[in-house]
């Protein structure tokens, strides 16, 4: 048993998980197109709008349960209970590094403008999560043969963890938008947009355990799901901006931490996201 993927397998992994999630959205617009076609009426938009979209988020989590586990380059078998962590939103970086440095999002989206309104999404939010240092923490199970079940710190001598290269979350939404206004001209408007979706988790996690540590690699880890509900101000006509709020239930089934271990957790996260960008028309509008 390896001790963590190569960086071909993960490649490998993160490529097909894409190429699923990409296929799921290519399926899903040939049938809302279908059926957006099968009783058009006036004033439909024919052909879509595709859009393009980045910007970054604040993040928060609820507490969770932290389960290590390694039979073959040690041997535990531990819980660690009832877990604080937050974020590392790094706003003030953004003009100072790279523009992925912060936590960041993107979103390549579709609206099939047919009289329902749907659309659907790929969406990609970089969040990192980070277990909050010095606090007092409850475990239970064994450590090389050593039953426990007492309170310790979250300190380096014992356990760091973070996925600080991002929790990353990769998810197909679904879309429906409702217009609230529009100018005469058609160059503005506002609507609400409401997404629900699933999908993937790609963390790039780093871990201290028993004072060994290894920054891993990005891989696939689990699964999430989530809602998210939107305002967005087109302007321009082909630009928009939109500020959203978002809930997703991460699941993260198989984590690289150190030599042979696994671990595993679930937590619910609350995303504040700003994204602006840019928006492509095609066809026409009956009259």
């Amino acid at each position: 048993m390896t001790s963590s993927l190569t960086f071909a397998q993960t490649g490998a992994m993160i490529k097909s998980a894409v190429f699923k999630l990409v296929t799921v959205v290519l399926v899903s617009g040939a049938g809302a197109a279908a059926v957006a076609q099968e009783a058009p009426k006036p004033g439909t938009k024919h052909g879509g709008t595709f859009y393009f979209a980045w910007g970054y988020n604040k993040d928060w989590f609820t507490r969770s349960d932290l389960h290590f586990e390694d039979h073959v380059t040690d041997d535990y078998d531990f819980i660690v209970h009832d877990v604080a962590a937050h974020d590392n939103p790094a706003v003030d970086k953004i003009f100072e590094s790279d523009v992925s440095v912060p936590q960041y999002n993107y979103r390549f989206g579709y609206y099939f403008n047919d009289s329902h309104n749907l659309g659907v999404e790929i969406s990609f939010d970089h969040t990192k999560y980070i277990v909050t240092h010095d606090q007092r923490v409850h475990v239970t199970g064994t450590i090389r043969g050593t039953a426990v079940d007492a309170d310790t710190l979250i300190r380096e001598d014992f356990l760091l963890f973070e996925h600080t290269n991002g929790a990353n979350f990769l998810m197909v939404n679904l879309l429906k938008r409702q217009e609230l206004v529009t100018s005469k001209n058609g160059k503005q408007g506002l609507a609400v947009i409401a997404k629900v979706g699933a999908g993937i988790v790609i963390p790039k996690t780093d871990v201290t355990l028993f004072g060994e540590r290894r920054d891993n690699v990005f891989h696939v880890a689990g699964y999430l799901t989530g809602i998210e509900a939107a305002i967005r101000w087109h302007f321009l006509k082909s630009f928009f901006l939109e500020p959203a709020v978002k809930g997703v239930y991460a699941n993260y089934v198989n984590v690289l931490t150190v030599g042979s271990a696994r671990a595993n957790h679930h937590f619910f996260a609350s995303e504040v996201i700003v994204t602006g960008g840019f928006q492509l028309n095609f066809g026409k509008q009956d009259q």
